[in-house]
């Protein structure tokens, strides 16, 4: 009897250590997420905080449109329970063929939920294209400029969806990812208003850029963009098209020749000397540089510097 009592104890245990073992992992369950890139990692792990484990394809010193699809990414996107990505044709070169490989039914784009294509959530894309697009026109995405994310104001629509995705996914965390996804908004909004004041006296300064990658940025900051060192996107430049940015640079009065830092350096760095216009080679992506670890240190860094350069240029 007492044999009998003592079995059925020990069974009532073992069932509340199950349950309690269970529980724990539960509790301490995170939702995976995979980005595309560093910018979307950040704003997820701002938004999820320890609920969420995200890792993203592509760093931050990387261009986005080439990125090698490595077999581990595989094995990521095949655990993932969240992708996110910029859409745009950004990534066509390498990311469909990694979701197709992991075979996480999960993440295709039948599930919206599980699979964000973040550009969805932009409003007012730029250099939408509406008639025939072809190779000839060079790096050209019908769909609109892809770098979006270099308007600080679009960082809060992708924080809304992202925390949307997560409040489905995993419910029971909902005031804890609206509350973080309120902070976020709230500390982004002052910094767009601070850096917009540290702006204001440079609306109008014309620049010149690499590649068109910060048409978001100078439509955002008040600049005016006009040339580009490359003839086209993804064209390198021809010797008769530098002599020609620099014929510009010098009729427009351009004030400062921008650059993603992982573009070619050489040519922007020979036409700021023949021409005497400072040239920035700046990040263009969280992560870009040491010491740029979230989207508002990414702003802190580009408007910084940028005005940093304007006022120098004046007092010359």
């Amino acid at each position: 009897m007492k044999k009998l009592k003592l079995l059925k104890q020990l069974t009532t245990i073992t069932i509340i250590l199950i349950s309690l073992i269970s529980f724990g992992h539960d509790a301490l369950a995170q939702v995976k997420i995979v980005t595309s890139t560093t910018d979307f990692a950040t704003i997820a792990k701002d938004i999820g905080g320890d609920k969420v484990e995200v890792v993203s394809l592509s760093k931050g010193y990387q261009d986005p449109h080439f990125v090698d699809a490595k077999p581990i990414f595989i094995t990521k996107l095949n655990q993932a329970g969240l992708m996110i990505y910029n859409g745009l044709e950004l990534e066509v070169g390498w990311l469909p063929i990694l979701i197709t490989g992991a075979r996480n039914s999960d993440i295709q784009a039948s599930n919206p939920t599980r699979h964000y294509n973040v550009s969805t959530s932009i409003k007012d894309k730029l250099e939408v294209h509406t008639g025939q697009v072809d190779r000839s026109m060079g790096d050209i995405h019908p769909g609109g400029n892809p770098h979006y994310m270099l308007d600080p104001r679009n960082g809060i629509p992708v924080a809304r969806g992202i925390a949307a995705r997560l409040i489905k996914i995993d419910p029971e965390n909902a005031a804890f990812y609206e509350e973080n996804f309120n902070n976020f908004v709230s500390e982004l909004k002052l910094k767009i208003s601070e850096w917009k004041t540290g702006l204001e006296p440079f609306q109008d300064t014309k620049v010149v850029t690499y590649h068109k990658l910060w048409v978001y940025f100078t439509k955002w900051a008040g600049f005016t963009e006009v040339g580009t060192i490359e003839p086209k996107p993804g064209i390198p430049p021809t010797p008769s098209h530098v002599a020609n940015i620099i014929k510009t640079i010098e009729n427009e009065d351009v004030k400062v020749i921008i650059a993603a830092n992982y573009y070619p350096q050489k040519t922007p760095s020979i036409i700021a000397e023949k021409t005497g216009v400072p040239f920035l080679s700046l990040p263009a992506m969280v992560e870009g540089r040491d010491g740029i670890n979230s989207y508002i240190e990414l702003f802190d860094a580009l408007v910084g510097e940028i005005t940093s350069a304007l006022k120098s240029k004046e007092g010359n």
